[in-house]
């Protein structure tokens, strides 16, 4: 089975040729970077890929045009602040064979101590097992023919992820694969676990009530804006 690596980006130069590399050691795949129009040469910087194009702004339009170039039997979305250890490829093969099963995703390891963190680790696992909701830092995987049949990801601005993986829930089963993926604790530290969480989940509630993507976006902005001026005051400091 030949697995298509998809990677959305945008302005993500400083770790795009990283994710790139720890990719291709898993073995044999093909990896594609999907730009959303950075400004920073991040598509430079991925030039170690197999296939390396455009798309419109929005995680939506990259992972659908991403899906559209790739050649695999299977295709793996992963975020560019992600990474996965090895065996990752041998772990798609193995879940996508097991009965019943739609889709998968992959134990979240967040790269930061403490047991917050393994709790969350365990929260978000548990989640997926017990309502098939697999968000993106989890690293989706489906065989080709299935995101052909069920896709693509909803043209929404905000939790096209949440939303696919509804739709793959009442088709199978999402299994959590045994395979690590390394996910970044940036978010968390920046607003705190407790604060981050409760977003988060503040967020899904509103969805699955019928806010719109759009309202909820917004609601979800001032979070991400407040991240963003923490990392440059930090930049700033050091």
């Amino acid at each position: 089975m030949l697995v298509s690596v998809v990677i959305p980006t945008l302005n993500e130069a400083e770790r795009i040729a990283d994710v790139v590399r720890k990719t291709r050691s898993l073995g044999t795949c093909q990896i594609v970077v999907v730009d959303g129009g950075s400004s920073d040469g991040t598509l430079d910087r991925a030039a170690e890929a197999d296939v390396c194009c455009a798309a419109p702004r929005g995680r939506a339009n990259q992972l659908n045009a991403g899906a559209a170039a790739a050649s695999g039997d299977a295709l793996l979305f992963l975020h560019a602040d992600c990474w996965l250890e090895a065996g990752a490829l041998e772990a798609v093969e193995r879940v996508l064979s097991l009965p019943g099963v739609i889709a998968g995703c992959f134990q979240q390891r967040i790269g930061a101590d403490g047991f917050a963190y393994r709790m969350l680790e365990h929260g978000n696992a548990a989640r997926v097992k017990s309502l098939g909701w697999a968000y993106g830092d989890q690293g989706l995987f489906l065989r080709r023919e299935t995101f052909e049949r069920l896709g693509p990801f909803p043209a929404i601005p905000f939790l096209e992820d949440f939303h696919f993986s509804k739709r793959l829930r009442r088709a199978g089963r999402i299994a959590v694969a045994d395979a690590v993926i390394h996910v970044s604790p940036r978010r968390w530290q920046r607003r705190g676990i407790v604060r981050q969480t409760a977003t988060n989940w503040l967020i899904v509630g509103l969805a699955q009530l019928g806010v719109s993507p759009a309202r909820l976006a917004g609601l979800y902005r001032p979070a991400r804006e407040e991240a963003v001026g923490h990392q440059r005051l930090e930049s700033v400091e050091n």
